[in-house]
């Protein structure tokens, strides 16, 4: 509604802010489809299961939705230096923008509601993007203000490339977000921590170490090595383990697995190269 009321209003700012309504449309839509992948079982090619689907998909997005931006700062960027003749935009400009403020206003308290009572993680990060959606289009509404109180048209085509470059900046934040993912990384050095002062809480598991964190799909899979004293059963040892992981889960929200491998009190593997250990914490914190 927005696009088609900006070509009719002679507004770019609302053509804008149309295409960034547009681009929601369509990451709503990826998110659907790749949702339907995500749910498929684990099989043999896929013992993690479907998940990465999304992150994939995401990321396929952030191209999308930068050159969508870039060629809409392109064209009005032109249009300036051409100096195309500029013409104050249509009323209906003010109105559609207005209606488009009311309804992202109602959807993004809705998505949020929804997203913490189903704990879904999507959903909420979908309503802090449209809680941003807003401010976008509170700018273009006080641009077409300023346009109309200082009758110079030329405002509405800033307005515009301004909304095209926060286009483009979205773009590049959900390229870097996802790089993390798809890069097996963790940002939180915290939940380390906190992995550390669970084993520590347990009887009988020593030293952890080569604690790894990914994450699939918002979930998180979760990897470490755990010392006993080498003269337990092996039993004893599982049953270890196993509290290890009991109480890991307790402590950390969406975990998907819990890896624990047992060693001996004073094993040293020199080909060990991975992972965090107390040690890399206490360095990272300085």
């Amino acid at each position: 509604m927005k696009i088609a009321v900006g070509f009719v209003a002679v507004s770019a700012a609302v053509i804008a802010d149309g295409v960034d309504s547009a681009l929601d449309v369509l990451t709503s839509t990826i998110t659907l489809i790749a949702a339907r992948i995500t749910a498929k079982p684990p099989d043999l090619n896929h013992p993690y299961g479907h998940s990465r689907a999304e992150t994939i998909a995401t990321k396929s997005l952030s191209f999308v939705v930068f050159f969508a931006g870039a060629q809409l700062a392109i064209s009005t960027a032109t249009a300036l230096v051409r100096g195309d003749v500029h013409v104050l935009p249509g009323r209906l400009a003010v109105w559609v923008t207005l209606v488009s403020i009311a309804a992202k206003s109602v959807l993004a308290i809705y998505k949020a509601r929804v997203g913490k009572r189903t704990a879904s993680s999507m959903l909420i990060a979908d309503a802090k993007n449209m809680r941003a959606d807003i401010v976008i289009s509170v700018a273009v509404l006080a641009g077409l203000v300023f346009t109309y109180v200082l009758r110079l048209p030329i405002l509405d085509s800033i307005t515009a490339i301004v909304v095209s470059a926060w286009i483009m900046l979205v773009a590049f934040r959900i390229f870097i977000e996802t790089n993390m993912e798809l890069m097996e990384g963790h940002a939180e050095a915290d939940t380390y921590q906190c992995i550390f002062d669970v084993v520590a809480a347990v009887e009988g598991a020593e030293h952890p170490h080569r604690a790894r964190i990914r994450t699939i799909g918002g979930l998180s899979i979760v990897d470490l090595d755990i010392e006993v004293d080498g003269r337990l059963s092996v039993r004893d040892a599982h049953e270890i383990a196993l509290e290890t992981e009991r109480r890991i889960r307790a402590a950390l929200p969406n975990v998907y697995d819990v890896l624990v491998h047992v060693e001996p009190i004073g094993n040293v593997e020199r080909s060990e190269r991975y992972g965090v250990s107390q040690r890399t914490l206490d360095d990272h914190h300085g």
